[in-house]
Formats: C-alpha cells, sequence, structure tokens
C-alpha cells in the first residue's frame, strides 16, 4: 500500500504541472487594449514592411473592433488591396465582393470596383500598372472580360473619379488585347488550312471590337482566306475595305508581292 499511494503523488504533481502550464501558454492579444485607429495605424505600417500575413490579421481586428463605422469599411478594402499585394487574387476577389453584397451604396464604392477591376488585370498582365509588359491576346480571356466591366462600371458610374482615369486607359488596353486573341486564332486556323474557322475569329474580331488595332490583321487574314477558297468577290471586297482603311498596309504589299506565297508564311 505505501508504494501504491507513492506513486500516485507524482502523477497528480505531473497533472497539476500541465494544467498550469497550458494556462500560461494560452495566447496574449497585443491588441487587447488598442485602440481602432492604433490598430489601423500598425496594419499600414506592417503592410509597408511588406509583412503582409501581419497586416492582413490586424486588419481583420480592425473590421471586428470598429463593426459598423467608415473605418471598418476602409478595413476591408485596405484587407482585400493587402492580399491582392501578396499574391492572394482569390482571396482579394473574395474580400471585394463581400464588400459590395455588404456596402452597395459605401462613398468608396468607386474604388472598391476600380480594386476589383485591378485585381483580374493584373492576374493576366502580371505587375501592376504594366499595360504593355505582357501580351494578353494568347491567354485566357475570363479574367479580362470580368476586369473590364469592373473597370466600365467605375468609368460610367463615377466618372469624375480619381479612378477613372486609369481604368479607362486600363479598359482599351484589355479591348485592344481581345482583339488581337481573335486575330491570333484566326492567324493559327489559316496557318493550318482551316480557312473557314480563320474567317469567322477575323470577323469576330473586325464586329466586336471595330477601333482596335487587330482590325488591320483582320481584315488581312479575311482577304487571304477567301482568296485560298476562291471566293474572289468577297476577297476582292475585303481587300478594298483593307486598302481604304490601311491605305499604307505593310499586308497589302506583301500580298502584292509574295508572289502567291501567303504573307502569314515566314518560310
Amino acid at each position: 500500500m505505501p508504494r501504491s499511494r507513492l506513486s500516485v503523488v507524482p502523477l497528480c504533481a505531473v497533472a497539476a504541472a500541465l494544467s498550469f502550464s497550458g494556462c500560461s501558454s494560452t495566447p496574449v492579444d497585443p491588441t487587447k487594449d488598442w485602440s481602432p485607429n492604433k490598430i489601423h495605424s500598425e496594419a499600414m505600417d506592417e503592410r509597408n514592411a511588406g509583412n503582409y500575413e501581419k497586416a492582413i490579421g490586424l486588419y481583420e481586428k480592425l473590421e471586428g473592433r470598429a463593426a459598423g463605422t467608415p473605418l471598418a469599411q476602409q478595413a476591408q478594402l485596405e484587407k482585400a488591396y493587402t492580399q491582392y499585394k501578396s499574391g492572394e487574387q482569390a482571396q482579394a476577389l473574395a474580400t471585394i465582393e463581400r464588400f459590395l453584397r455588404l456596402h452597395p451604396a459605401s462613398p468608396a464604392l468607386d474604388y472598391a470596383l476600380y480594386l476589383k477591376g485591378l485585381v483580374t488585370f493584373n492576374e493576366n498582365l502580371g505587375l501592376l500598372g504594366s499595360l504593355v509588359q505582357q501580351d494578353l491576346s494568347e491567354r485566357d480571356q475570363k479574367a479580362a472580360k470580368e476586369s473590364f466591366e469592373a473597370l466600365r462600371e467605375v468609368a460610367t458610374r463615377f466618372p469624375e473619379s480619381r479612378y477613372a482615369p486609369d481604368a479607362r486607359a486600363r479598359m482599351t488596353h484589355i479591348v485592344n488585347s481581345l482583339a488581337q486573341s481573335e486575330v491570333h486564332v484566326a492567324r493559327y486556323y489559316m496557318s493550318r488550312g482551316a480557312y473557314l474557322a480563320a474567317i469567322n475569329r477575323a470577323q469576330t474580331a473586325i464586329t466586336d471590337y471595330p477601333k482596335a488595332p487587330a482590325l488591320e490583321e483582320a481584315l488581312a487574314i479575311l482577304v487571304s482566306s477567301y482568296d485560298a477558297l476562291g471566293m474572289t468577290q468577297l476577297r476582292d471586297d475585303a481587300r478594298r475595305v483593307l486598302q481604304s482603311s490601311f491605305p499604307n498596309s505593310a499586308y497589302l504589299g506583301r500580298a502584292q508581292n509574295t508572289g502567291g506565297k501567303p504573307w502569314w508564311k515566314l518560310w
């Protein structure tokens, strides 16, 4: 019996020690006594320092601490921007969509829509602010179209917004890229001898994006494809439009001087 009693005492002591240890390891919230403005200031400092994960956590605390105030709305949008900066596009879009649902009449609605367009635009382009670094024409166009719609809403609903000029510039780039995408596909079909498919894609570019720079090549593709199919009347009509719209087009010179060799073949 004494041996049994002695063996129990250490086990109880260990259990008590573990219990106290568990209590002492409870994480302490350093922001517990902070004001909402201090949380906001610290979140901005962390973001500016590149500590995005910490900044996002602070913005989430601020959302709860300042619930129902304009500062909470600001925290939500700044969290979305921080998620975007950290490369978390999906999370940023989810945060923005939640903001748009909860605050449809917010004074910051123009920025929320602009940020939505920026996130999807950047998903295709790469670096922020680069309008020419990458070619969207060979990539999936779904995000580009979604970006365009968000940016168009900024430009039309908030024409005096500080974000409207950049929104319009990005819209122009997206339209040109979408047109070039159609021409890229048309060019591919034509190089494979699928002339009807090439004609359809070139016509889509001409109809949907009549002011895009890709219009010139789209018309040239029509000329060559109609010629390959022996549709001389349609070929001549397309050539007249090409010559009228782009009298100095290099495609006209190539078509005239290649001795029957298609202009799109370099070999």
